[in-house]
């Protein structure tokens, strides 16, 4: 007896197919021809579109504002007032980290998201108290949502202190932060060398992986861009190391981009963008092209830093497409799997896909393919975490 069978579903290859889930894993893809096995459930989804979970791969859960009232926007346009409006405004919120936190994961999962990789603010003011609210939230989204959690020294850390500031960063490893966040070595730090070489022994002392905030332009975002792929190469962790924005890739020539992107490559350092429509967007195609692991986040959803979003990874891609221009349904694919598998590569989830033996994380759509999906990005049908169905129709069920 099969725990699920999806039947009546389009995949992303135009083909009709149905589907068996048993013990939270896809059990088999069923030919035409093949019978249907016994099953506890049956769902007919009626001719719809039936797509992996995305994976949103740069988020800040701890400022977010949902679960409130409309809060305007309070800071001012520049980094440091954004900096000093969160010390103001987040401890004095009528809800708590975890359960608005919560509420953005929640609306993450009825857009058909199953991995979040989130940034929580470890500053001298905040201490651990934002990474411990999202490490709540994340204990009771479990079911339903995978997520990883990066120690980020908004505040910076050289200016900070250094060696206090890395001790508190270590401190929130030891916490329950899987990664280790940077920002900004030279903008903010004005120590590059100090920041990324506190960063790096913590992170080869504790085992884990980096993901760094990098929106320092042209030819200095570029300087620091070289020398955390310089630092990554010398401690052997190709594939364990994200850049988070690389604004300077899209302020330089296409020579200097093309070397920076082969030299990504040869790390083995990825980028992730949300297509800020204030900054400049890096060449995404190119750095693909060049071997260089691309995938995509929303950054800010309601928030403190931004007024804008509401979770939808689908929405998002649109964004960046229509940033990057791609038009085609080849390339709109390829920007399918910035929002899906490769952002799945890139935080280490093992089997994302639909495939027999996977782990039966997928949604609905009322669309005909990729393309569409992306282009409209139509209110999900049903979405499934491990088998288990966690939203219905755009809303949270699970």
């Amino acid at each position: 007896m099969t725990d699920l069978l999806l039947t009546n579903c389009r995949l992303a290859d135009g083909s009709t197919r149905r589907l068996a889930i048993a013990g939270g894993r896809i059990e088999a893809i069923l030919p035409p021809e093949a019978p249907d096995p016994p099953a506890a459930e049956v769902l007919d989804l009626g001719g719809a579109l039936l797509l992996p979970g995305l994976v949103d791969g740069h988020m800040h859960l701890d400022k977010t504002l949902f679960g409130l009232p409309w809060q305007p926007h309070a800071a001012e346009p520049f980094r440091q007032s954004r900096i000093d409006t969160d010390q103001r405004l987040l401890p004095s919120l009528p809800l708590p980290t975890a359960e608005r936190a919560g509420a953005l994961i929640r609306r993450c999962v009825a857009h058909g998201t199953a991995h979040i990789r989130t940034h929580a603010d470890i500053t001298p003011d905040f201490g651990l108290t934002a990474l411990q609210g999202v490490l709540e939230a994340k204990a009771a989204h479990a079911h339903a949502v995978t997520v990883q959690v990066v120690a980020f020294p908004q505040a910076g850390v050289m200016r900070q202190g250094g060696a206090p500031m890395l001790d508190l960063l270590e401190a929130a490893l030891k916490d329950g932060a899987d990664l280790l966040g940077g920002i900004d070595p030279c903008e903010v730090d004005r120590n590059p060398s100090g920041q990324l070489d506190g960063l790096f022994s913590i992170a080869a002392r504790r085992g884990v992986g980096i993901d760094i905030h990098l929106h320092e332009p042209g030819e200095l975002g570029l300087y620091s861009l070289q020398e955390i792929c310089a630092r990554t190469k010398a401690a052997a962790m190709q594939g364990h190391v994200t850049i988070s924005h690389g604004f300077c890739l899209g302020g330089i020539g296409e020579s200097k981009q093309k070397a920076a992107a082969a030299l990504m490559a040869e790390a083995g350092v990825s980028l992730v963008t949300h297509g800020a429509g204030g900054a400049t967007l890096p060449p995404l195609m190119l750095l693909k092209r060049e071997g260089v692991r691309v995938f995509c986040g929303n950054d800010d959803v309601r928030d403190t830093w931004s007024p804008y979003g509401n979770g939808d990874m689908l929405e998002r891609a649109a964004v960046i497409g229509w940033r990057e221009d791609l038009r085609t349904d080849p390339l709109l694919e390829v920007l399918f799997g910035m929002v899906s598998t490769e952002g799945a590569l890139v935080l280490g989830i093992a089997q994302h896909g639909i495939a027999e033996g996977h782990p039966a994380n997928l949604f609905s759509i009322p669309a005909e393919n990729v393309p569409e999906a992306i282009g409209q990005h139509p209110p999900r049908g049903l979405v499934f975490h491990a088998g288990r169905l966690v939203a219905r129709d755009g809303a949270w069920v699970a």
